[in-house]
């Protein structure tokens, strides 16, 4: 076959014998399918959670030079989490409010109670009276992998339940809450998020959420982050319990990262991951047990830990004072030391 007649065999023309050639381009109805998959989950994902996402009203006293105090609104997002009317969101949504009011997506407002605060994790739960309430499913973002669809739901602008939809851009992110703290095992999407997507969904095409939206970076496009949702489901359940998280800190800041593989073989370790130390507070715990930037931890109180989420849970307000070990892998050692966690003043 000539190039002449190959490249006529490609585009599909008439052959010089009056045949109709076969086109070899991909057919056109495999791509509306593929289109059909994608928009079927989104559309699907929409009606399952866009019921429990509501809009958080707040109001604030704000002082001013000519009239002392007046009113300041803001508003937010939030979701609905339990059928008797608890609302997870982000703490600077709420954090310092006079009034919190959720706005249901059929438009039914109700006075919000806020029932506890943590701006360490720029997380917040209050909750509303209401009948017949929709709840989200909660996912893990342990499982979650780079490229998965991630869809946000919220109330941008103030344009109610509003959903956008993009991929799971990284994982192990960092972000520094209102507080100075790290917030560490942040999810990063290039959903589109907006002032007033903060508390929102990030959510699966399962229709699980998998975070809580929390920030955008300005005026870049496409850098969208979310509250990894174990750490969010830890936080509410504390918040509920006690209205308020006291924790102990080790004054580190550091990453989820594989051990390698012949370190994990070599020691018999049960875990494949630890936390990678980053940085540490001068005169903090960490540095003063002998830590340095490069460790990897893989072990505290004598329990396993693969990831940034494992160690918040185990610095409750418990280990205030009382002495543990941490283990380590340095280089190709592996070495254990002693550390006295103290407790974190809060920081409003």
């Amino acid at each position: 076959m000539s190039m002449e007649q190959g490249a006529r065999f490609l585009i599909g023309v008439e052959a010089g014998d009056g045949e109709r050639v076969t086109s070899s381009a991909p057919v056109e109805s495999d791509d509306r399918e593929i289109l059909d998959a994608y928009s079927n989950a989104v559309v699907s994902v929409s009606e399952a959670v866009s019921a429990a996402v509501v809009k958080i009203e707040v109001t604030a006293a704000s002082p001013t030079k000519s009239r002392g105090r007046e009113e300041q609104g803001g508003s937010g997002s939030g979701f609905v989490f339990t059928p008797d009317g608890f609302i997870l969101t982000n703490s600077h949504v709420v954090n310092g409010a006079k009034s919190v009011h959720a706005v249901l997506m059929s438009g039914e407002r109700y006075e919000a109670l806020l029932v506890g605060d943590d701006p360490d994790t720029d997380l917040a739960v209050v909750r509303i009276n209401a009948p017949s309430l929709q709840t989200v499913r909660f996912g893990s973002s342990n499982r979650l992998k780079v490229g998965q669809v991630a869809i946000a739901i919220g109330n941008p602008y103030g344009f109610q339940t509003t959903v956008t939809a993009g991929v799971v851009s990284a994982l192990g992110r960092s972000l520094r809450a209102k507080s100075g703290r790290l917030i560490d095992d942040v999810v990063q999407t290039d959903a589109a998020l907006n002032p007033g997507n903060s508390g929102g969904p990030l959510v699966d095409s399962a229709g699980r959420v998998i975070g809580v939206n929390t920030a955008t970076i300005m005026p870049a496009q496409g850098l969208c982050f979310a509250i990894a949702i174990d750490t969010a489901k830890f936080v509410a359940s504390r918040l509920i319990r006690d209205g308020r998280i006291r924790r102990s800190y080790i004054g580190m800041a550091g990453q989820n990262v594989p051990i390698l593989r012949k370190i994990v073989h070599h020691y018999g370790l049960p875990n494949r991951n630890g936390i990678l130390v980053v940085s540490m507070d001068d005169n903090g715990p960490a540095k003063k047990a002998g830590l340095v930037e490069g460790d990897i931890i893989h072990a505290f109180g004598g329990e396993t830990i693969e990831g940034i989420d494992e160690l918040h849970r185990l610095l409750t307000d418990e280990r205030v004072g009382q002495g543990a070990s941490i283990g380590v892998i340095r280089g190709v050692q592996k070495l254990e030391l002693g550390i006295i966690p103290l407790e974190r003043e809060f920081i409003n």
